[in-house]
C-alpha cells in the first residue's frame, strides 16, 4: 500500500491513465504507445511506464483524451451470432454496434465467443475491466451448457481437480447435470479462470460437444430476466459495495450532486 501511495504521488502510468479514461484497455494502450500514437505535452512516448501528472496534455492520434468520468458498469445480454469486438474484419455484427444511443464508449470485461450468449459486463473504465478479468479476483463465472450425450458424473467430478488438454492447464471446474432430454443434456458449469473457449474445449475433451452456451452469472452479477440485447446499468452503490471500495478509488470522478 505504501508503494502504491508513493507511485500515486509521483504520477500515474500513462497506460493506466488511458484505460481509466475508457479510451482502450491497458494492453491496447501499451500497443498504441509502441506504435507511436501517444504523446504527452508534445513528447511521443515509447514506454507505457511513463508517469503523467494532473494537467498534462495527452493526445492519441493527435486528439486529446477526455478526463476520466465516474466508473460505471452495465449488464448486457449478448445474443448468439454477435462478436465481442469493436470491429470485425469479416463484417459480422458486434456487441458495440447494437448498444443504446447515449451510452459512453465502453469495453467488455472478458469476452463471449461468436456462438455463445448470456451475461457480458461492460464498463467505461479499462482499469476496472482489467481488474475484474484477473483470475486473482476469484469471481465465479456460471454457465448453462447444452451438450450432446449424457456425461458420466465421475467424469464431471474429476474436473474439480482441473484438467490438462493439449498442454494447456485448466483450473478447477464444477459441472452438474441439470436435466437430460433425448440426445442432449443441460449442465450447470462454474469456473473462476475463464480461458479462451474453456468450457467448449473441456466438454469436447470429455466427448460431449457443446451446442449451446449461456453465461448466467459473473461473480455477484446475474443475467436474471434481462432480455437478449438488453442493457442494465449497475447502480453506483451496488458497484462500490460488491467491489469493496469507493467509486472514486476506481479512478472516476465522483458524481455531481443535483
Amino acid at each position: 500500500m505504501a508503494e502504491s501511495r508513493e507511485n500515486e504521488e509521483r504520477g500515474e502510468r500513462i497506460a493506466k491513465r488511458l484505460a481509466r479514461a475508457g479510451v482502450c484497455s491497458r494492453r491496447d494502450a501499451e500497443r498504441w504507445i509502441a506504435e507511436g500514437r501517444v504523446t504527452v505535452n508534445g513528447r511521443k512516448l515509447d514506454t507505457p511506464a511513463f508517469l503523467v501528472q494532473p494537467g498534462d496534455r495527452i493526445l492519441v492520434d493527435g486528439r486529446p483524451i477526455a478526463e476520466p468520468e465516474r466508473t460505471r458498469l452495465w449488464l448486457y445480454h449478448k445474443k448468439r451470432g454477435v462478436m465481442t469486438t469493436h470491429r470485425d474484419p469479416q463484417g459480422r455484427p458486434t456487441v458495440f454496434e447494437s448498444l443504446p444511443e447515449g451510452m459512453p464508449r465502453v469495453i467488455s470485461v472478458g469476452r463471449l465467443d461468436y456462438n455463445s450468449e448470456g451475461l457480458l459486463l461492460l464498463t467505461n473504465d479499462g482499469e476496472l475491466a482489467r481488474r475484474l478479468e484477473l483470475p486473482s479476483t476469484g469471481w465465479l463465472r456460471r454457465y448453462r451448457v447444452r451438450v450432446h450425450g449424457l456425461p458420466h458424473p465421475e467424469h464431471l467430478a474429476k474436473l474439480q481437480k482441473g484438467v490438462t488438454i493439449d498442454g494447456v492447464e485448466y483450473g478447477p471446474i464444477t459441472a452438474t447435470v441439470e436435466r437430460a432430454k433425448g440426445d442432449n443434456s443441460w449442465l450447470v458449469v462454474g469456473l473462476r479462470e475463464g480461458k479462451n473457449r474453456e468450457v467448449r474445449k473441456v466438454m469436447e475433451h470429455l466427448g460431449h460437444p457443446v451446442s449451446r452456451l449461456i453465461r448466467i452469472a459473473y461473480g455477484p452479477f446475474q443475467l436474471g430476466a434481462l432480455e437478449p440485447g438488453g442493457v442494465k446499468e449497475v447502480p453506483g452503490k451496488v458497484l462500490a459495495e460488491q467491489l469493496g471500495i469507493r467509486t472514486k478509488e476506481l479512478g472516476g470522478k465522483a458524481p455531481r450532486k443535483s
